[in-house]
C-alpha cells in the first residue's frame, strides 16, 4: 500500500512531490518543472531562471543580487517580480530563505519529512542543508520541554565549513595562531 508522507515545508504538498537536486543544473530545473506541473503549478521563465541562479549559487543569493542577475536578461525586472518569483519557490519547497543571513538557497533534499537543519558558516556564508531525524528528535524534545516549539521548519546554526575548518587549521599549523587548532 502507498502512503504519502506530509511535507513539513508545506503540509499541503505531499512529500514524494519535493525534487531531489543532486545532477545537473538542467536535470534539476526539469525535476522542479515536472514537480509544479504535477500539483497544477506552473515554473515559469521568470521563475526557472531565478531557480537556476539560486541553484548555481551554494552560498545562497540576496534577493536584490538576484534582482540585478535577472536584470541582464530581463532590464525590465523588478523588485516583486523576483519576490514573487521566491515566494512562489518557496511554496514549492524548492528554495529556503536563510533569515540570519536574509538569503535564499535552493532545496537539495528529496523530501521534508523533518525540519532542515541548515549549517551556516560565518567566515565564506556557505550554507548546507541536512536531514537528521535524530538531532531534531533531541531539538523538538528539549524545545517541548522548556515549553516551546519550532516556529520555522527551519533551523539554522552558525558553523565553520569543511573548507573554512581547513584553513583555520593550516594556519595554526603555520603558527599563525586562530581559534581553531
Amino acid at each position: 500500500m502507498f502512503t504519502t508522507k506530509t511535507n513539513l515545508m508545506n503540509p499541503s504538498l505531499p512529500d514524494d512531490q519535493c525534487p531531489q537536486f543532486t545532477t545537473g543544473t538542467t536535470e534539476a530545473l526539469d525535476r522542479a518543472e515536472a514537480a509544479c506541473r504535477a500539483r497544477g503549478a506552473s515554473l515559469t521563465a521568470i521563475r526557472r531562471e531565478v531557480l537556476e541562479l539560486l541553484y548555481r549559487s551554494p552560498t545562497g543569493v540576496k534577493a536584490y543580487d538576484l534582482l540585478a542577475r535577472i536584470k541582464e536578461a530581463r532590464p525590465g525586472a523588478s523588485p516583486p517580480t523576483v519576490y514573487r518569483a521566491l515566494d512562489f519557490l518557496i511554496e514549492q519547497c524548492l528554495v529556503h530563505k536563510i533569515e540570519r543571513m536574509n538569503l535564499f538557497v535552493a532545496c537539495r533534499q528529496a523530501s521534508h519529512q523533518i525540519p532542515s537543519l541548515f549549517l551556516v558558516c560565518p567566515k565564506c556564508s556557505g550554507v548546507t542543508e541536512l536531514q537528521e531525524q535524530s538531532v531534531m528528535s533531541a531539538l523538538s524534545t528539549s524545545l517541548a520541554e522548556a515549553g516551546h516549539r519550532l516556529e520555522s521548519p527551519e533551523v539554522e546554526i552558525s558553523a565553520l565549513c569543511p573548507k573554512c575548518v581547513g584553513a583555520a587549521s593550516a594556519q595554526c599549523a603555520d603558527g599563525e595562531g586562530g581559534a581553531l587548532g
